[in-house]
């Protein structure tokens, strides 16, 4: 059995723990038997197993930390865990840089990793540097295939690329559903020349009725977020990128990146309408479409995140709704090995923490 604790029980913390209760119900496979949650943590109470590490009760999970949780210590659920007589694994379903900045204490304390958690690997570079130093050094694993592309296996394949000696030359990918959405509506080579356009601005404002955007838009529209898979991908490819010396196109009009609210925002967007047009304009003039695309830039050094014009029939000019696309460029695919898929919601992210959790199993536990 593999011994789990889980940091953070929101969207994506809650959905894992459906799936591994469903998975704990299944009659047809020997994996099923392979997983026990042990302990629970939100930012207010944490809930831990007997001294016996027998399994939490995951059909009741959300009212017995509520009812029988104490406040968290972080220490205290790591140290728990550390004394478990089977492997375990930290989750961290967090954004929380004070989680990441643990991760070396947790892996000294011999607990495996799995997380979505983009701080760790796109932080300082320091921080990043310690924490593959310390998974070294005590033996320990640690997976986060869902901190790019959420459950599309974009950092297995590049880390098969790598180990098996191939060269990469370049990875370059649309990594954010938000801004996916956006521009596959806005920017179509299908785009209904009988109509008016569409409104850059009314795009913005129904994609965040539907709960595609952050709470602020501009919080997507700033490509900070894109920015962080780059530097994870890159650092991966063997580059010490940092967010900080990464050129990254601000989408946000300059004028607006001050304004106190994200109603405010919205509200004066639609005043800049006229520029995202005539960007959109002149693309479709030339048979182009508008994409926002990170780029990873081995050979020439020339990473970045930016948007671009892209022909009619480029790969990623197709793209419907929210997918994310990342094309690999390498010596022995000169035609780029390609992924795609959904790369957001909870559900999919859940897929690929929970894909990190049984290859950890596979690879401490004895084949039974």
């Amino acid at each position: 059995m593999v011994t789990i604790g889980i940091v953070g029980v929101g969207l994506v913390g809650s959905e894992l723990i459906s799936q591994l209760l469903v998975h704990s119900n299944r009659t047809d496979s020997s994996q099923s038997r392979k997983f026990k949650v042990v302990a629970l943590a939100n930012g207010r109470q944490q809930l831990l197993s007997t001294g016996a590490y027998t399994p939490l009760d995951l059909s009741s999970w959300n009212t017995n930390l509520q009812a029988q949780g104490v406040p968290v210590n972080l220490d205290g659920f790591a140290e728990y865990l550390s004394h478990s007589p089977e492997p375990a694994v930290l989750v961290d379903n967090t954004a929380s840089q004070d989680v990441a900045d643990q991760y070396p204490a947790f892996l000294r304390k011999g607990l495996h990793i799995v997380t979505p958690n983009k701080k760790a690997f796109s932080g300082q570079l320091k921080l990043y540097k310690e924490i593959l130093a310390e998974a070294k050094n005590n033996h320990k694993l640690i997976y986060h295939e869902s901190t790019v592309g959420a459950g599309l296996p974009v950092l297995n394949t590049l880390n098969d690329l790598i180990q098996t000696g191939d060269e990469v030359i370049k990875i370059e990918g649309i990594f954010s559903g938000t801004l996916s959405y956006l521009f596959n509506n806005f920017s179509s080579a299908n785009a209904d020349k009988t109509k008016d356009p569409v409104k850059f601005s009314d795009v913005v404002k129904v994609a965040k009725a539907n709960g595609y955007t952050e709470p602020d838009p501009r919080d997507d529209l700033n490509g900070l977020d894109v920015a962080r898979k780059v530097v994870i991908l890159g650092r991966l490819a063997g580059l010490d990128l940092t967010v900080e010396n990464l050129p990254v196109e601000n989408i946000v009009p300059e004028d607006l990146r001050a304004v106190p609210s994200s109603e405010e925002f919205l509200k004066k967007l639609s005043e800049f309408d006229h520029h995202f047009e005539e960007l959109n304009q002149t693309a479709l003039n030339n048979k182009e479409v508008l994409r926002y695309v990170g780029v990873v830039d081995p050979v020439n050094g020339k990473s970045s995140v930016s948007l671009v014009r892209l022909p009619f029939n480029h790969s990623f000019a197709s793209l419907k709704e929210s997918d994310n696309i990342i094309a690999f460029t390498t010596r022995r695919f000169p035609n780029p090995l390609i992924i795609q898929g959904s790369g957001a919601g909870a559900a999919v992210t859940a897929f690929g923490i929970f894909s990190d959790l049984i290859k950890i199993a596979e690879r401490t536990l004895k084949l039974e």
